[in-house]
């Protein structure tokens, strides 16, 4: 049987090797995006370039988001300006899946708002970094109807190796946002390893080998040891981006009416970061931050 159409909106640092990862695995794809030098990428991998989110969607079986926050994914879906967007382009039955990170009350929102036009909708963030979406080995935490869970598998896995259906619309955006608490506090904790260990003379890479085979290992570490090592944060997650979702986490926590004292501090520090201009850096440039706090050049 042939493979569904796939429009894919958003073609940024996760989104185009997403969406070429899909090309390489057989899905016809048709993607927009504001920069024509993606579209020209997208192009030369065999994909389709469209002008408007109306030209992506119209003929497409599945519609992807991939868009930097709930702003964004807001328009796209309802359209601005009179131009229309995804819920009144698209056609009936269609399944719309948004990969973002978006609040998960922005996430059932959107899934009510589609029901009159017949969309389907699935909340799918991912996690994994860029890394990840490069290597076709992200984690995907989807929201929704379980048959649209299951319709959408086969496309999840040609993306990710651990996919999970994690309950209704807006469960996959609450486990996305409680991934992120967790990656800001290994990231956190990387980063003060690292100025102490640094400070006391230790040899750095004798020392990050024997953390990451013991119980502090994680895939922070692993991902992010030669940034820390190396002091150098070009951008994979930006600290903007992290910076946001720890909004939607403490935002989220209010809602429910828990309390997340750490997530508060990493809230602030990644704030901090971005207010002393390491918005457009990755995010393990935390260790800047451990750095300032210790005196030391950054």
């Amino acid at each position: 049987m042939a493979l569904p159409h796939v429009a894919w909106i958003g073609l940024g640092v996760m989104g185009s090797p997403m969406a070429e990862n899909l090309i390489r695995a057989g899905y016809p794809v048709t993607g927009y995006t504001l920069e024509a030098h993606k579209l020209d990428r997208l192009a030369a991998r065999g994909g389709t370039p469209a002008a408007s989110v109306r030209e992506a969607v119209q003929r497409a079986d599945v519609v992807v988001t991939m868009l930097p926050a709930d702003a964004q994914v807001t328009a796209v879906a309802h359209g601005t300006d009179g131009t229309g967007g995804i819920l009144e382009h698209a056609r009936p039955r269609t399944l719309f899946i948004d990969m973002s990170t978006v609040a998960p009350a922005t996430a059932t929102a959107l899934a009510k708002a589609a029901a009159p036009h017949g969309v389907r909708v699935l909340d799918a963030p991912v996690s994994g970094g860029e890394a990840g979406a490069v290597e076709g080995t992200l984690s995907v935490m989807a929201g929704g109807d379980r048959a649209d869970f299951e319709e959408a598998l086969p496309l999840f896995r040609a993306l990710g190796t651990t996919v999970v259906h994690c309950g209704p619309h807006g469960a996959g955006q609450t486990v996305k946002a409680a991934n992120q608490l967790m990656v800001a506090a290994h990231l956190q904790a990387c980063a003060e390893a690292v100025v102490f260990l640094r400070a006391a003379g230790v040899d750095l890479d004798a020392a990050l080998d024997v953390l990451g085979g013991g119980l502090a290992a994680s895939a922070v570490l692993a991902r992010k040891r030669d940034n820390f090592v190396r002091r150098h944060h070009p951008p994979g997650f930006r600290v903007d981006l992290h910076h946001k979702d720890l909004g939607i986490v403490t935002a989220a926590a209010r809602e429910t009416g828990v309390v997340l004292p750490l997530g508060g501090l990493l809230a602030t520090l990644m704030a901090a970061a971005r207010a002393q201009g390491d918005g457009g850096l990755d995010h393990s440039a935390l260790l800047r931050g451990v750095e300032r706090l210790s005196g030391v050049a950054t």
